[in-house]
C-alpha cells in the first residue's frame, strides 16, 4: 500500500577551473565574446526556441544517502526521475542526463560541467532536483549545499552561451518542517536584424531563470511512495497535455492549481493526515517560453 511522505530535513566543494572561489574569472583569462542577439529578438515576447537543439536536461536523482546526514531514503522518486526523462525527451530535449545518488560536488561538478558546454545552437537549458532540502538548501547523498552554489555557474559572463535564454530549474525537497493544515472553503457553484549596425545591450545577469520549487519557503514537500511527489506528478500531467498549446508559466500555474486542489496527504502519523501543499514559482523570465 502506497503511503505519503515528506522530503525534509546531514564535501569537498570543485570549482571550474576557470574560476575563482567566488565564482569569478580568474585574472588573466580570456573572456568569450558576447553573444549574439537580433533586433527581433529583444522585440518579441516569446523566447527564440528555433536553435536547431532544443538543448540539455539534467535530472538529478537522490534517493539514498549516508547515515550521517539523518536523511532517509526517499521511496518513489526513481518514479519522478523516469516521468521527468519522458517529459524533456517529449519536449525535445536531446540531451537528456540522468544522475543518481550523487554527492554535493559530484552535484556540483555536473552543473559546472553543464554551464561550460557550448549553448549557442540550443533554445534553453533545464535542470530538476530531486532530494531532500531545508530552506536555501538540496541534499546530495553526503551533505547538503545551497541551491544557489549549484545555480551560480550559469549566471551572466560565467556562461555567455546560454545569455538571454530560459534557464530552467525543477526542485523537489523540501524547504522547512511546517504542515499546511489548509482552509475549507464552500461550493456555492457558480523587428529584422540590422545588417549594418551591431547594437551593444546588456541583461541583467539574474535574468532569465526560472526557479520552480515543489512548495512555499518553511513547509514540507510530499511525496508518495508509489506514486511520486506531488509537484513531479502535476508537472509530468499537465505538461503532457498543454505543452503544443500552452506557455510555460501558465503551464506552471496550472501545476500550482492542481497541486493545491487534487492531493491530499495520507500518512501514517495521525498528525501528518489531511494536509495540503503549494508548489512556488519564481520566475525571471523576460520573455513566454513555448515549447511547441
Amino acid at each position: 500500500m502506497s503511503s505519503d511522505t515528506v522530503d525534509a530535513i546531514g564535501d569537498s566543494s570543485e570549482i571550474n577551473d576557470e574560476l575563482d572561489a567566488r565564482g569569478e574569472p580568474r585574472r588573466g583569462l580570456h573572456r568569450s565574446a558576447p553573444p549574439l542577439m537580433s533586433e527581433a529578438d529583444f522585440v518579441s515576447d516569446r523566447y527564440n526556441m528555433k536553435h536547431s537543439e532544443r538543448g540539455m536536461a539534467l535530472i538529478i536523482n537522490n534517493k539514498t544517502f549516508k547515515s550521517r546526514t539523518g536523511m532517509g531514503e526517499r521511496t518513489g522518486t526513481d518514479v519522478d526521475a523516469s516521468k521527468m526523462n519522458e517529459l524533456f525527451t517529449a519536449l525535445g530535449f536531446e540531451k537528456v542526463r540522468p544522475l543518481d545518488d550523487v554527492t554535493v560536488a559530484e552535484m556540483q561538478e555536473a552543473l559546472i560541467q553543464a554551464a561550460k558546454e557550448d549553448h549557442t545552437e540550443r533554445d534553453c537549458f533545464a535542470c530538476v532536483i530531486l532530494s531532500h532540502g531545508e530552506e536555501g538548501y538540496v541534499y546530495g547523498t553526503d551533505d547538503k549545499i545551497p541551491i544557489d552554489e549549484l545555480v551560480q555557474p550559469f549566471k551572466g559572463h560565467r556562461c555567455l552561451s546560454l545569455a538571454g535564454k530560459p534557464k530552467l530549474f525543477f526542485i523537489q525537497a523540501c524547504r522547512g518542517q511546517e504542515l499546511d493544515s489548509g482552509t475549507t472553503v464552500e461550493d456555492h457553484g457558480g523587428g529584422e536584424e540590422m545588417e549594418d549596425e551591431i547594437i551593444v545591450r546588456r541583461i541583467p545577469s539574474e535574468a532569465d531563470f526560472l526557479m520552480a520549487y515543489s512548495v512555499v519557503p518553511g513547509f514540507f514537500a510530499w511525496r508518495n511512495s508509489s506514486k511520486g511527489s506531488w509537484f513531479i506528478q502535476a508537472i509530468y500531467d499537465v505538461f503532457m497535455k498543454n505543452w503544443k498549446k500552452l506557455d510555460l508559466l501558465t503551464m506552471m500555474t496550472r501545476v500550482n492549481k492542481k497541486v493545491a486542489y487534487d492531493f491530499e496527504s495520507n500518512a501514517s502519523a495521525e498528525y501528518m493526515r489531511r494536509k495540503k501543499q503549494i508548489p512556488c514559482i519564481t520566475s525571471m523570465l523576460t520573455k513566454d517560453v513555448f515549447f511547441m
